[in-house]
C-alpha cells in the first residue's frame, strides 16, 4: 500500500520534510542559547546590588594607546559590578543627547576618570534634564568633584551605531555612546566599555538622576524556541499525513479514481432500487423482440 514512498517525488518529499524539520530545530536550539543568554544577563542586573564589587582591571582589557578603545569585555560580562579609583577630567566631559528617564528627554553626562597608569574610563554620572531654552539646549550639569575619586558602578558595553560627535556648550557632544568613536576625541587610552555610577566617594551630585538599566526580554525568545521545535514535528507530521492519504487514495480526483472491485451496496430505498435495477437492465434490440413476438404468433396457431 505504501510502495508509492519509494518514488521519486515521495522520496523528495521526505527529503524536504527532514531538512525543514532539522532546520527548525536548529533555529529552536539559537533561539534557547539567547533564552539563556539574556536570563544571565538579567541575573547580573538583579544581583549587581548585593553582590560585592570587583576591579575594573579584572573584568576590562587595559588600553593601549592614546586615542582609542581597548576591547569589548563582550555580553557575558555586561553589567559586572565594578570599583575603579581616579581623578575625573572635566576638560573633556562628554553630554550624550536624546536620552530618556522616566518619560522625560535629557542628557546623561560622562566625565573620563584618570586612573593611576594613564589610561581613562567614561564613568556615566547620571542624566540630568535640559535647559529651560529646550530639549537641545545645553544642561545644567553640575561640577565633577576635584581630586581622587572611588567609582562603584555596572559595565555598560559600548553602543553600536557610532554618531557624530561634536563640541557644544563646552562639552563633547553625541547621540550614541560609541566608544571606539569617542576614544578618537580623547587624548588618553580608554577602555573599551564605560561604567554606570552606583555610588561614589566623594559622593555623587544628588542633581543626577540615575540611568535605569531595563532587563532583557528572556522569556521571548524561550518562546520562540517551542515555536520553532513545533514547528519540526508539524512538518514530518504533514507528511506523514499526506502520504496517508495518498495510502487511501483521497489525493487522488474524484473523476480519476478507479471503480470498486466488489459489488455496489444495494440501496435500502425502494425508488433507489427500482432505478439500479432498470440501470442494470441490458438494453433490448427491437429487431429481436420483433422476431420472438413473430414465433410466439406462429405458435399460436
Amino acid at each position: 500500500m505504501y510502495r508509492f514512498l519509494l518514488t521519486p517525488r515521495w522520496l523528495g518529499a521526505a527529503v524536504l520534510a527532514v531538512v525543514a524539520s532539522v532546520i527548525m530545530v536548529l533555529l529552536g536550539n539559537w533561539q534557547l542559547h539567547r533564552y539563556h543568554e539574556r536570563h544571565e544577563i538579567n541575573m547580573r542586573i538583579d544581583a549587581a546590588d548585593s553582590v560585592q564589587a570587583v576591579p575594573l582591571t579584572s573584568v576590562l582589557a587595559a588600553p593601549t594607546a592614546p586615542g582609542t578603545a581597548g576591547a569589548s569585555p563582550g555580553k557575558s560580562l555586561a553589567w559586572t559590578k565594578v570599583t575603579v579609583t581616579g581623578r575625573y577630567d572635566p576638560a573633556h566631559e562628554i553630554q550624550a543627547r536624546g536620552r530618556t528617564v522616566n518619560g522625560e528627554v535629557g542628557f546623561e553626562i560622562l566625565t573620563p576618570l584618570v586612573l593611576a597608569d594613564g589610561a581613562a574610563v567614561l564613568i556615566d554620572r547620571g542624566w540630568v534634564p535640559p535647559a529651560a531654552d529646550g530639549a537641545l539646549a545645553g544642561p545644567q550639569a553640575p561640577a565633577a568633584p576635584a581630586g581622587e575619586v572611588t567609582v562603584v558602578g555596572k559595565v555598560h558595553l559600548s553602543e553600536s551605531r557610532p554618531a557624530p560627535v561634536e563640541r557644544r556648550d563646552g562639552r563633547l557632544d553625541t547621540r550614541r555612546l560609541n566608544l571606539p568613536r569617542l576614544a578618537g576625541e580623547l587624548p588618553f587610552p580608554v577602555y573599551g566599555a564605560y561604567v554606570l555610577v552606583t555610588s561614589q566617594t566623594p559622593a555623587n551630585d544628588p542633581a543626577f538622576v540615575p540611568v535605569p538599566i531595563e532587563h532583557e526580554d528572556a522569556w521571548q525568545n524561550g518562546g520562540y524556541a517551542v515555536q520553532w521545535w513545533l514547528f519540526s514535528v508539524m512538518a514530518l507530521l504533514l507528511y506523514g499525513y499526506q502520504a496517508r492519504r495518498e495510502a487511501h487514495g483521497a489525493n487522488t480526483p474524484p473523476g480519476e479514481r478507479a471503480a470498486p472491485d466488489g459489488p455496489t451496496e444495494r440501496p435500502r430505498d425502494r425508488v433507489a432500487a427500482a432505478d439500479q435495477r432498470k440501470a442494470a437492465k441490458q438494453p433490448v434490440d427491437r429487431v429481436d423482440e420483433a422476431d420472438r413476438r413473430l414465433a410466439a404468433q406462429n405458435g399460436a396457431d
